[in-house]
Parts: C-alpha cells; sequence; structure tokens
C-alpha cells in the first residue's frame, strides 16, 4: 500500500493539536486504501504540544514526533519534517485547521489519476485578517514577482502534497536561509492549485506578529532575488549624475550672481536625504552580506532533542 507522510510543525499548539488530530484521523479513514503516518514537529514549544504528541504516539502507532532542542522557526521544522518523513507522498500542514485536512482527498485523486507531481493550495481571499497584513501581503508577491524569475503564487499556503521526487529535490538544498515557498517553486515540478476561501484558526493565537511577517517577507526577498542590489547601484550611479550636473549649475551661478552662501537651508535637507540613500543602499549590501555570512557557518538547520524512539 501506498503511504501518504502528514508533516504538522507546532509551536504553541496544545489547544490545537488535539482537534487537529482529530480531523486528520477522520480523513484517514477516508482515504482506507493508503497507509498514512503522522509526523509532528515540536519546534520548543512552551507549552504542552510534546506532552500531546507523547500521548498521541501511545494511542496510534503512525504519529511520530520530533522535538527540537529550542525555537529554530517554522522553516525549520518544514525541512526537518521533509527530511525525516517516509511516505510515497507528503503533505505539509498546519495544525490550527486553518489547512482543510478534507482537501487531501482532492490532492491525492489529482497527483494519482491527472499525473500531477504536487498539489498546492491557495487562499482566494484574507477574510478575518487585519487589513494593514493584507494590505502589504499583496505588495509583497507583486513586488517579488517583479523583481525574482521565480513566481510566487499570492495567497500560496504551505499546506501541499508532494510525491517523493520533488520533496527530494528541496531536501537536497541544505540552505541555512530557507524560504519554503520559493524553494517549491525553484525546484520545478508539475504543480496543481487548489483555491479555498480563508479560515481562520480553530484555537489558540496565531505566532505570526505583523512584523516578523514583515521580516519574512524581507527574507523571501533576499533569498530569491539580487534585484535590490542593483537597484541600490542604479540610485548611486543616478545620484552621481545628479551631482554632477547640481556642480555644473552652481559654479555657473556663482559666476554669475556671485551669491555662493545662499540656500544653505536647503543644501542641509539635500544632505540628510542623500546621507538616507547611502544608508538604505549600505543596509541592503549589509542584509545580503548577513545571509553569506550565516550560509559560511554552515550551522545545523535545526538540532533534535527528542523523538518517539528515544522517549
Amino acid at each position: 500500500m501506498e503511504k501518504i507522510s502528514v508533516i504538522v510543525p507546532c509551536y504553541n499548539e496544545e489547544e490545537s493539536l488535539p482537534l487537529f488530530y482529530e480531523e486528520i484521523n477522520n480523513i484517514s479513514k477516508k482515504m482506507n486504501k493508503i497507509k498514512f503516518e503522522f509526523l509532528f514537529i515540536d519546534d520548543g514549544s512552551s507549552d504542552k504540544t510534546l506532552s500531546i504528541c507523547k500521548k498521541l504516539t501511545k494511542k496510534d502507532s503512525r504519529v511520530r514526533y520530533i522535538s527540537f532542542s529550542r525555537n529554530f522557526g517554522k522553516e525549520a521544522a518544514i525541512y526537518a519534517g521533509l527530511e525525516n518523513a517516509i511516505g510515497d507522498y507528503i503533505a505539509v500542514m498546519d495544525a490550527d485547521l486553518q489547512d482543510p485536512p478534507k482537501l487531501l482527498i482532492e490532492m491525492y485523486n489529482y497527483i494519482k489519476n491527472e499525473g500531477y507531481d504536487c498539489v498546492a493550495t491557495r487562499r482566494v481571499n484574507r477574510k478575518g485578517e487585519p487589513l494593514i497584513r493584507s494590505f502589504f501581503a499583496r505588495c509583497f508577491y507583486k513586488i517579488i514577482n517583479k523583481m525574482s524569475k521565480i513566481e510566487m503564487v499570492d495567497g500560496a499556503r504551505d499546506f501541499r502534497l508532494m510525491k517523493r521526487e520533488m520533496v527530494n529535490a528541496v531536501i537536497s538544498m541544505k540552505e541555512y536561509n530557507r524560504y519554503s515557498k520559493g524553494l517549491f517553486s525553484f525546484v520545478g515540478f508539475n504543480t496543481k492549485w487548489i483555491e479555498y476561501e480563508n479560515i481562520e484558526r480553530v484555537a489558540g493565537k496565531t505566532k505570526w506578529s505583523f512584523w516578523k511577517l514583515l521580516l519574512y517577507g524581507f527574507d523571501g526577498i533576499v533569498d530569491f532575488t539580487t534585484s535590490p542590489l542593483m537597484i541600490a547601484t542604479i540610485i548611486g550611479v543616478l545620484f552621481c549624475i545628479l551631482s554632477f550636473i547640481a556642480i555644473i549649475v552652481i559654479i555657473i551661478r556663482t559666476l554669475i550672481w556671485s551669491d555662493p552662501t545662499s540656500g544653505w537651508p536647503s543644501m542641509i535637507c539635500i544632505m540628510f536625504f542623500l546621507s538616507g540613500i547611502q544608508l538604505f543602499c549600505i543596509g541592503i549590501i549589509g542584509l545580503y552580506l548577513s545571509k553569506t555570512y550565516l550560509e559560511t557557518k554552515a550551522r545545523p538547520i535545526y538540532i533534535i532533542k527528542e523523538t518517539e524512539k528515544n522517549k
């Protein structure tokens, strides 16, 4: 029998985890011709998430868990799940039931019957989200698709079902700075997109604040395009040209009107403006240097503290 591995990154999900297990277990009963394994990745939770995972392993032999030594982030949890899953097909899902488990049936049928390598999901709206977060999310996808050669689908979720071949391609990329949506697009493969209405969390609170999402967006841009460096270069060239023209104008003006000292307040404003541009460009270079610095350290993406094998 074929096997589906369901990877579930968990960070302080004690409220939603039992509800998720009940729902995914019901789906597995409907797909009774396929074996399942449920791989929960405890990303250094400070609540009872790990305890619940341990109870589920005693209750259901299909349940496995990996517990990190600390919080390494969702990207590390996804990578750990992909690296340790043993199924023929691998699904990535959130524990908060914003990813409807019932879609797994449809996703499997697309792969099995229509030859797709991956079936991914995207939200058609952001109902229930703060307006400012929705606005910046839409802006992010527009910006990154303009800059990057890799297409990022607006509203894309991490929820997807993949063949083993695609998963092997993803885990072959050992980079420390990971942006999974971009990596899934980078490896290619024939992907089917399923759309659904946004679903709010079944329990608990989101761990993604506005600032965390903003920084995550910056990581995505830096990881998949060098366009910001080119933009910084172009800005520098333009201001060099403008400065040269301004010098010529000032010299001519001084020779004609002999008034070199007038307009000093506006000159101060211009100096502050140019200083801001310089710092902005240096900041862009700094982002790329910091990413390179972290990659050269070759630190592990995650560290395992405990699994169901050594509990």
